[in-house]
This record gives structure tokens, sequence and C-alpha cells, in this order.
């Protein structure tokens, strides 16, 4: 079956859009491929149809639980063989999966990159036949990337056992630089093929507001502008305050982070997706993998770190090619609040060897021991016993984590568990029980073996979709039976963990290499001053800086943000005199000599049209200006 033929039987589309077809037919052809294209752009279809045209299963590897499971139920709607292993599944869940993969009754299998470095899953994965490996958020390999993982570093590792398998790496956000070194530590073949889509958004128009009033401004905004809307904050906190904000001002709105209940947080998207909220405000924590097409407007509130987190968050808006507006709320404390981040994120090496001493102290490690140890790390209880500030608490112990003494897991999440308290006849007399009880524990009892003699994890999501209840109905209903010693219920939660990677070591032979401190601050601030020059930049269309952080220097004005809105009201050359006057200024320079300006009198431009020509060709560097002599760069 070819791969046009596929694409119509499963997903109704004729014909491929932008580089799918070139990414797909290189992928096909067992070549290392690298595809960059932006959000909304279509990735998934990029791996999922060569995935069906081949013998095999593609591996898939993400960051993003809930995508894995939402592309999951998707896929098995339209009849396609997949599944997905994450933290929170039970071994023999996992097991069981696995070996459907070696029996060939996978065809798309997603995995977390933590998972790569499990025994059981390099175990397994030698008797798998593997058509391709797809990496998806790729620019997370790459210590340049602004939103590194190093856990994808074991995918290098996992293609020495994958011999002569393919790998294709996906990314909306990648610098020059951050493409270059995704090749290298995926391990790509010289025959590798890099294919890029712009990332110009035409029915995107971004927008920079100076706002000394931010809450006015937003509630400005979105009473000026109909549609779904996201709003992003930088703290879980903020999310809920400009909720209740909004709402007051009769804004249907909700607010969304990763401090939620997973139950909450299902609830929340499904409703906004709906369209039962308008607005959802929310840390970055939300937005990947969400398919809802029709965002007409995404506003930060606060300004993040970098071009690429604020270009990902933004691109959610449009996604079905109409109008849509990307608005970012800055005013001048928002320059002191970045350049202060940069301290947060990286603080002095004393301090983070101090946090290394501390969490030994915290732990009653001594030195020489702790090797492969594991605890529970209550940070709002360490902070408090030894005077500390969280946020550089969290950073020291990613820092630490990155240098190889510990392994830091932010949040890992346990899922949901069940045992029933009551035997089996005696559950089969119980009384007044609601409606919604018998539905959750009739789906328990269909889906869930040996939940009489001991513990089994359950997944809320679907014991809801199986009863037809809402999931907070589920948590609410699973407590109510535990409260009446029907069944014990332990909810999901996130805990972060610590595990001593290596034998404590004493304070002072801490080693923080350049790559891992000084190299990662540089870039960081590099990043946060490419944010700063962008939200202060009001001389040059905002599409086209986004386009040249990226690397595409030959783009044009988009004629729809607020910079070209403000020239265009004062009085600017018109579109096609503008293109006539440079074309004519570099046609009188094509023959690479130094002109004296005195010869732009010879192509006989009015004045407003040549000083508006030569103001855009130097400002953006195709031409130079020295001692009086025009040059082409």
């Amino acid at each position: 079956m070819n791969y046009q033929t596929i694409l119509r039987q499963y997903w109704g589309y004729d014909d491929f859009r932008g580089i799918q077809r070139e990414i797909i037919e290189s992928i096909g052809s067992g070549h290392d491929t690298l595809g960059l294209m932006p959000t909304g752009g279509g990735k998934s279809i990029t791996f999922q149809v060569p995935a069906l045209a081949q013998e095999g299963t593609c591996i898939v590897i993400t960051p993003l639980i809930a995508l894995m499971k939402d592309q999951v139920d998707h896929l098995r709607r339209l009849g396609i063989r997949a599944a997905a292993i994450y933290s929170g599944l039970a071994r023999e869940e996992i097991i069981i999966t696995l070996e459907n993969c070696i029996f060939g009754d996978i065809r798309i299998l997603y995995v977390s990159p933590e998972r790569l470095s499990s025994e059981l899953f390099q175990t397994k994965l030698r008797h798998m036949r593997v058509s391709f490996i797809t990496v998806d958020e790729a620019h997370c390999i790459s210590q340049w990337g602004y939103d590194f993982r190093p856990s994808y570093l074991e995918i290098a590792k996992i293609r020495k056992l994958l011999p002569g398998v393919p790998v294709l790496a996906l990314t909306a956000t990648a610098t020059p630089q951050v493409v270059d070194d995704i090749q290298q530590k995926l391990g790509f073949s010289l025959e590798a093929h890099v294919f890029r889509m712009s990332f110009e958004r035409k029915n995107l128009a971004y927008v920079v507001r100076q706002a000394a009033d931010k809450r006015e401004q937003l509630i400005h905004i979105l009473n000026s502008l109909k549609g779904s809307a996201i709003v992003y904050a930088r703290s879980r906190k903020r999310t809920k305050e400009f909720a209740d904000l909004l709402n007051e001002a009769g804004i249907p709105a909700t607010f969304y982070h990763a401090g939620l209940d997973a139950a909450v947080k299902d609830e929340r998207q499904q409703a906004w997706q709906r369209d039962e909220v308008r607005v959802m405000v929310a840390t970055n924590a939300f937005g990947m993998g969400i398919d809802k097409p029709d965002v007409r407007l995404v506003i930060h509130i606060d300004c993040p770190d970098s071009i690429e987190a604020y270009f990902q968050e933004a691109g959610r808006a449009g996604r079905d090619g109409r109008k849509a507006y990307a608005v970012l709320l800055y005013n001048n404390a928002d320059q002191r609040k970045l350049e202060k981040r940069i301290a947060d994120t990286f603080p002095e090496k004393d301090f983070i060897r101090q946090i290394y001493e501390h969490l030994a102290y915290f732990y009653q490690i001594g030195v020489g021991s702790g090797y492969n140890h594991t605890f529970e790390f209550n940070i709002d209880k360490f902070c408090h016993a030894f005077h500390h500030f969280p946020i550089q608490v969290d950073s020291a112990l990613k820092i630490l984590n990155r240098a190889g003494y510990i392994e830091y897991t932010e949040e890992q999440e346990n899922q949901a568990r069940v045992m029933f308290t009551l035997s089996r006849n005696d559950l089969y007399r119980l009384e007044n029980t609601s409606p919604n009880e018998e539905k959750i524990i009739t789906s328990l009892l269909r889906n869930y073996g040996g939940l009489f003699t001991d513990y089994n994890y359950i997944d809320e999501s679907f014991i809801a979709s199986q009863t037809a209840l809402q999931p907070h109905q589920v948590y609410m209903t699973l407590k109510s039976l535990s409260e009446r010693h029907i069944l014990h219920f332990i909810p999901q939660k996130k805990t972060p963990y610590i595990r001593y990677t290596q034998r404590r070591e004493d304070m002072e032979h801490i080693q923080l290499r350049p790559a891992i401190y000084e190299e990662r601050k540089d870039q960081f601030q590099q990043r946060i001053q490419a944010m700063i020059a962008y939200a202060t930049n009001d001389q040059v269309c905002r599409s086209r800086q986004l386009l040249r952080y990226f690397g595409e220097e030959k783009s044009r004005d988009c004629h729809q943000c607020d910079v070209c809105l403000s020239h265009r009201s004062e009085g600017m050359v018109s579109e096609p005199r503008f293109t006539s006057a440079t074309e004519r200024v570099m046609a009188l320079l094509s023959d690479g000599k130094p002109h004296p300006i005195t010869d732009l009198r010879d192509i006989q431009l009015p004045t407003d049209e040549l000083d508006a020509a030569l103001e855009y060709l130097l400002k953006e560097e195709y031409i130079r200006q020295t001692d009086g002599l025009l040059t082409r760069c």
C-alpha cells in the first residue's frame, strides 16, 4: 500500500501538505531524517503513515504523557494498533505491551525517554522488529536547546541495540546551532536528510503591547476579540488569580497547571475544548499535544524565558489557518524579572555545593555511602529545615542532576491504586449504592483482576470513558467508596524523587564543569537577552524577528503585527513601491564593488522611497555603509 493510499484510508486526506511527503519518503527509504515543522505543521502524519507502510513496530519517543494517551486513543479509533508505555503503568501491563510488540501486534509504540534506560525495555527491544525510531521534540536532546533533557541522551545508546534502524527526528523549534547538535547527538549518518518548512505563520499576527496595568489590558483585549483563548502565566498561583479576575469580569475562564489532579486537569481541558469555558489560563504545562485548531488568541501575561518557548506557545493560535493573534503584555518590570531568572536558574557554585551537603544531612547520608539510594523529596520541608528558597533549590538540584551526582525526578506520577476491602460475596450483597457507585464497581470488576487480594493500578480516565462519567465524578465516587470502607482508594499523586547516582562526596570535591554550568548559563543568558530584544524592538516586523532567530534570513514584513501597523500609520512607502526601490538599489550594487552614495541619484527614485529602501537594507545587513561608500554584504 503506498503512502497516499494510507493517508486517504485512515485520515481521509487526498494529499500531503508542506514537507510531509519528503520526510515520509526519506524515512521510508531508510535515511536518518530531521524534520523542522512549525506547530500545526502536521508532524504526527510524518511518522504514522510510514509506520503503517512498513513491517514491524515504530517506536515514538516523546516526553509528553498526555500526548501519548491522546494519540494512542485517536489511532485506535482509526483502527490502528498503537500502545504507550509511561510511568505509572503496572509492570505486568508494560510486559504485555512489549511482548505484543515482539509478536507484531503493535504498529506504533509511544515511550517516554526515561523508559529507554530500563533493563526490561532494553531486553525486550532486542527481540523486536523495529521499522524506525521517531524522536519527537528532538530539540530536547541538544545542550544548546531551551528544553534540554538528559534522558534524551539515552537514544544514542538505543541505536546501538538496533543497528541499521533509521531515526526520524522532529521539532517545531530549533536554531541552526540546535539543528546541527540534534544530528550529532543522535548519531545521524552522513547520508542524513534535513527538511525545513518555513516557520512563517501568515495568519498569525504577533503583537507586543506595552502594558503598565496588565489586568486591565487583558480584559480589554479579550473583550475586543472573539473566540477561544489561552492566557499563559508564569506561576501556578497567577493562573488562579487571573482566571478569577476574568470570571469576575464576565469572561468564562478556568485555570490549569501541573499541580492539579489528573482528573481535574482532564475535566478542565475537556470543558475548554468543548467551548464550555472560553479562556484557559495556564502555565506552560498546558498546550503540548492539545489539538484545538480554532484558538483565536494566545496572550502571555508573563514573558517566557526564550524565543523558542514563546514561539511554540504562541503557535497554538490559529492552527485552522484563520486569522489569529499572539499578544505579549510587557512592561519595564519584565526585563528585571527576566534578568533575575538568570541568577535563580544558575545560582552560585558554592550555593549548589551547599545544597548537596544539606541534602546529605536531610537524608543522613554519610561520605562514601548512599549509592543508588532513592528518597521522596519534599522541597517545602527541605527549604524550611535549611532556610532556602524553593526556586534556587530546584535549580541547584537540576544542575547536580546534570553533573551526575544525583538523579532528580521533579514530579514522578504515581498512578491511582484500588483494593476492595469487602469480600466478593459481601460486595454482591451490598445495598444503598448510588448509580455512579454501581457503574464504577462494575467497571473495576470487568477491567481489573486481583482487586480482592492486593492493590491494583487503575486509570481513572479509562473508567470515566467506560462509565460515561466525568473524571471528577469518578474521583469523588472512589473517595466516597473508600470512606464507606467498600474499597481502599489511593489517589494518584506527583512526588519528586532523588536518587544518589554515586557515593556521596565531600562538598569541596563537587565538580561543576563548564559544559554543566558556565556554557549553559551563557546560553540561557543569550536566550533571555533575545527575548528582551524581541519585546523591546519596535522597528523590525515581529514575524521577521522570530524567523531570523530560527535562521530564516530572507523573510518579508507581515503587515499585520504591531510594528508593521505602526509603520503603516506613520505613512510608510507602499509595499510595491518599497519592493521596487530595494530591488533597484541592490541591482546598482550587484557588481560587488563599493559605490559612493551619490551614485544612487542615477536610479532616480523619489526621496521617500530611497530613504525607506536604504534604511531597510542597512538594518537587515543586505548592504553596508563605510566612509560614504555602499557595498553589498
